[in-house]
Parts: structure tokens; sequence; C-alpha cells
């Protein structure tokens, strides 16, 4: 009787401890048991995280994030971009254009100075004065009065001569010699005016010291300047500005001495400095006039108008010892600002010799080949905010309404200000990419995924996506 009692008792905990076993151990025998069913579930598991995939390389922001970034949004155009290589260089004058020095044709002593550093003048103006001290010049001019005396008299005399040959009193022979006599006399006059000219008389002086008058100063004036070979970008390039004075008053010079120095720095060139090794491709860029973009230092923007790209004028064709490079030249034309004070015009010139600069020298021009393999694609060019890197990946934004999508794009060159990015396909001329604060847009995103794995909270390494 006790066995039958008991024997229920045991069949029911025998069940219980069954039931809780297959339970504990449900994922070993489930898939097993109901393959059915493990494939739904899995195929359940697999469709979220699909979901996940598909949303971790956008986030939404609110239109007030959008403001507080100031996102700026345009679609993209091909541009043809040159890779550049940044070169020093520094404003210079332009020989035999920007300075020129001032002479004295003869010697003497400086009476008088009419021209000091920051005065403005124009051909003509007086600059020095010089007492002549010079023996030469004395007896120069005495034999030139004594020449010009003596044509007087030989004119009065052939014309005597004519009358009476005239008259049939007088052979015509002698007054062949009286003419001969007087073109003999002009000749010997044309000679002595024309050699105290290089000496800087003026032709009013040349005529007093014909009538016996000695000059005992002459003034030294600004000389006369070369046409302009190009149009000017100033009010008045035939001005010039005292640049150094080379003698004081009082002194005494000789012929051929430097008095000053005058400059217009209407005409410049940039030099700039490179090695040997890019002496050829400078040589090509000169060649095809290819534009090479500069920067000048000390500017603020909108001071000026933009300078237009320059071109290689010539190459130097010498290496310096110390730093190895050469140089090379660009033509530029300067710009200036007037003032007027005590009667005269001052110049405040843009580019000054000294000035510092930094060439953009294109070297390389980047494209992108099409699937054909020869047709070439134009790339896009952004500022270098538009993109954000993730170890060897980049990435650009694209938005789509209040959604912002990143993708992986192949960067083709990147300095300080652009990147260049291949048109392959990645992105198109039809998104609306947007050109600043990516890695604001980054964090953002991976703070919407959760942290910055980029998941929230999901772990890679526990599933396998194999099926």
């Amino acid at each position: 009787m006790r066995l039958r009692a008991v024997l229920p008792v045991v069949a029911l905990a025998a069940v219980c401890g069954a039931a809780i076993g297959g339970y504990i151990t449900r994922d070993q025998w489930v898939a097993h048991v109901f393959p059915s069913q493990a494939d739904e579930k899995s195929a359940a598991a697999h469709a979220g995280e699909s979901h996940d995939h598909a949303h971790a390389d956008r986030v939404k922001l609110s239109p007030q994030a959008q403001a507080n970034l100031g996102l700026d949004v345009d679609t993209l155009r091909p541009t043809e971009y040159w890779r550049k290589l940044l070169i020093p260089g520094v404003v210079v004058d332009r020989p035999g254009e920007s300075d020129r020095g001032v002479t004295t044709k003869a010697g003497g002593v400086v009476t008088e100075i009419k021209a000091r550093p920051g005065d403005t003048v124009k051909a003509g103006d007086p600059l020095f004065t010089i007492q002549l001290a010079s023996e030469f010049l004395q007896s120069a001019q005495v034999e030139l009065a004594k020449a010009a005396s003596e044509r007087k008299f030989a004119v009065d005399r052939r014309d005597r001569v004519a009358a009476l040959v005239a008259t049939g009193t007088k052979p015509g022979l002698e007054l062949t010699d009286e003419e001969n006599q007087v073109r003999r006399l002009t000749n010997q006059v044309q000679a002595y005016r024309r050699q105290l000219q290089v000496f800087g008389l003026t032709s009013a002086q040349l005529d007093r010291a014909e009538r016996g008058d000695v000059v005992t100063e002459v003034s030294v004036v600004v000389p006369a300047r070369a046409a302009e070979p190009i149009p000017a970008l100033v009010p008045d390039t035939t001005l010039y500005e005292v640049q150094e004075l080379k003698v004081q008053l009082g002194e005494a010079v000789t012929s051929g001495q430097t008095l000053c120095l005058l400059a217009n720095h209407q005409h410049l060139f940039v030099e700039g400095r490179a090695f040997k090794s890019e002496a050829k491709a400078l040589a090509r860029l000169a060649e095809k006039r290819v534009p090479i973009e500069v920067q000048f230092a000390d500017e603020q923007p909108g001071d000026w108008p933009a300078v237009p790209p320059l071109a290689v004028h010539h190459l130097s064709n010498q290496v310096d010892a110390a730093t190895r490079t050469f140089a090379f030249y660009l033509p530029l034309e300067n710009r200036a600002d007037t003032f007027n004070r005590d009667g005269q015009k001052h110049f405040v010139w843009r580019f000054r010799p000294g000035q510092r600069v930094r060439l953009k020298v294109p070297v390389e021009k980047l494209v992108t080949l099409a699937p054909d393999g020869k047709t070439e694609v134009l790339p896009f060019v952004l500022p270098v905010g538009a993109v954000v890197r993730e170890g060897p990946e980049a990435f650009v934004f694209v938005q789509s309404g209040d959604v912002f999508v990143r993708k992986a794009v192949r960067v083709l060159y990147e300095d300080r200000a652009e990147v260049v990015l291949a048109n392959d396909g990645s992105v198109t001329e039809a998104d609306f990419v947007v050109k600043n604060h990516a890695t604001a847009l980054n964090r953002a995103l991976k703070a919407a995924a959760g942290g910055e794995g980029g998941h929230a909270g999901h772990d890679h390494a526990g599933h396998d996506h194999s099926h």
C-alpha cells in the first residue's frame, strides 16, 4: 500500500525535472526539433540588426542644431584642378624700369639741392645746381664765343663780296672762297655747342656762351621717361619719387658721379626661389604661360582689387651656392593711392620691394579616369572642412531634409584650404553636400549611435553574418 502511494509522487517529480531541464537547454535542441521556428527567430534578429546597419551612417538634426552649426550646403561641380607647389617669394624692383640713378655730366660743387627724399618730381624738373669747376668747360665756352664772332665777320665779308660779284667787279671764285670760310666756321661753332651740350648746358646757356657770357653753373634735371610699354594702372606714371640722395650740399662732384636715386614702382617683379630639380617644370609653365596664383603678405581682404594670376617671365640661369636654389620672375603691375601735400602729389604704393609673397605653382593636373580607362573626368573641389577622416577612410555628409547621410569618398589631394575628391560616383552633382563642419556632424552621428564605437550596445563579435 505504501509503495502505491509513493509511485505517483515520484512520477510527478520526474516530469517536472524533465520539463525544467528542457527549458534550460532549449537553445541546444529547439533548432533540431523545430528548425522552422529557429530560422524565423534568426531572421527576425538579423532583420533588426539590418535595420540598425541601415541607419548607422545617418543622423537627423533639428533646424535649431543646423542653424547653430551654420552649415553651408550646395551641389558639386566638376572643376579643373592642378596640384600646386607652395614656393616662397618676394617683391623686387624690375631692373631698368623701377629705379634709376641721376648723374652729373660736369664736375663742380653742389650749390643747391632742389628735391629731397619723398618729393615727387617729373621729367624736366630741376634736382641740383652744380657750380662748374672745370677749366676745360671754361676754355670751350671761350672758343665757342671766338668761333661765333669770327663766323659773324666771315658772313659780313661774304655778303660784301657777293654784292661785288653781282656788279661784276669781283670774280665769282672769291665768293666761293668766302662761302667756304663761313661754312667752316659754322661747323666749328656747331661742334663746340654739341661738346658743351654733352656736359649739361641747355640751349639757352649755349646761346649765352656764344654771345661771350660764360656760364658758371648748370642745373641737373629729371631725365625723360621712356614710353609706357603697357597701360598704366596709376594716375600718372611719369612721376618719380626721390628715393635717396647720394651727395650733400657743398660737396665736390666729378663728371659721371651719381647724385640721387629716383624710383617709380609701377613695374615690379615677383621673385620666386626654386630648386634645380624644378627647373624643367617651371620652364614648361613659362613656355605655355600657365597662370600662377600669388598670395601677398600683410594685406587685408577687400583693401585692394584681387590680383589676377601671373605668368613666369624668365628663369635665372644661376644657382645660389648657399641655398642651392635659383630665381624665377613674374611681372607685376603695381597700383597706388595718391594724396596731395604742399602742392605736391605723393604715392602710396600697394606693392613694395621686399614684401613677402607665396606662389602656388601648378605642377600636376588631377583627374579621374572613366570606366573606359581613357576619358578624363574632372574632380570635385571642396573646402577642407567638408571632409572628416577616420583612419584610412574619408567621409562627406549629404543632406536630405533634416537627415545628413555620411558617404565614403576618395581623396585625390588635400592642402590646408582645399580637398580634391575623385568623381567616381560616391557623390554626384545631384547631391547636396555639406561644405563645412563635417567633424561636428560626425560627432553628432556617433552620439546618436550611442558611443564612439558607432552602434549602441551592439557587438559584431557575438554573431555570424555568414548565412
